[in-house]
């Protein structure tokens, strides 16, 4: 299926000052939800392993629960972009196997292109998916796959080192291919640098507002996960709070036999109850 906003799209879109906007989705009605609305890209991230799954982290999300969730989430997407999330050690292991689990993500799952996270480092096997012909979203600063490595779910780009580093694998993805970046949780003033050191897209969650960009959890948005909200979060509704107080209210009326109403209820023809009573009796 053709897609109204391609990968050509995304990268034009810094050139022509056009900031561009993505959501995560987990599933169809969400991916319907952020058609509707008309945003660029919809990104089905592993987070979906703590905001769907109740895990702790992304490390235990697998291929499968990715596939399953990118299958529907590009049900329900006609014109944004759909990108699937490389789950942990689907690519750190070798070049070949990563090659094999972004087609998988592609094929199996059916989604427009692939996101993994690293710089420098994973330069190369970006390379040789992007040569394969997969569509390469990169993934930089705080990555939350290996965030224990990083201190936790902190800002990165604290000194002058660690910030000249996230700039440098900017370039280095850049290098390697990848169509746009996402920029996790670094100073604003770095967000901007690292904007205006590539030609990519750079897509921001946490990265300030000088960036090309910005992605959110929807989740986190709309107010429906509370474990915990990130600094950068703008809720922009409280859904868990109206979705509660539903579920309580239908408690409430099942307990005092006030739900189902006669409105809510199949009727049955009076001459139909008299035969089956009759035949009841029998």
């Amino acid at each position: 299926m053709s897609k109204e906003v391609t990968i050509l799209d995304i990268q034009r879109a810094k050139a022509e000052g056009r900031k561009l906007v993505m959501v995560t989705a987990y599933d169809y009605p969400f991916g319907l939800m952020a058609d509707q609305a008309g945003v660029d890209l919809v990104l089905v991230g592993d987070s979906l392993g703590m905001v769907v799954m109740g895990l702790e982290g992304t490390i235990e999300v697998t291929m499968e629960h990715m596939i399953h969730h990118i299958k529907a989430v590009v049900r329900g997407c006609k014109s944004p972009l759909v990108i699937g999330d490389m789950p942990f050690m689907s690519y750190n292991i070798s070049v070949r196997e990563a090659i094999h689990n972004a087609g998988r993500l592609m094929k199996e799952g059916g989604c427009d292109g692939i996101k993994l996270e690293g710089g420098v480092d994973f330069a190369p096997t970006i390379e040789a998916i992007v040569k394969a012909g997969i569509p390469v979203q990169g993934h930089i600063g705080l990555t939350p796959q290996t965030a224990s490595a990083l201190g936790g779910f902190k800002m990165q780009g604290k000194d002058a080192a660690a910030a000249r580093k996230i700039i440098d694998d900017a370039v280095a993805l850049e290098q390697a291919g990848v169509f746009s970046i996402v920029l996790e949780a670094v100073p604003a003033p770095l967000g901007k640098l690292v904007a205006g050191a590539v030609k990519v897209p750079i897509i921001g969650i946490g990265a300030g507002p000088d960036v090309d960009g910005q992605v959110l959890v929807t989740y986190d948005m709309i107010g429906l996960f509370d474990r915990f909200v990130p600094k950068f979060v703008k809720q922009y509704a409280q859904i868990r709070n109206i979705i509660l107080e539903a579920m309580k209210a239908y408690k409430t009326e099942v307990l005092e036999a006030a739900f189902p109403a006669p409105e809510h209820s199949f009727k049955m023809p009076e001459e139909t109850l008299a035969q089956l009573k009759a035949m009841i009796k029998e």
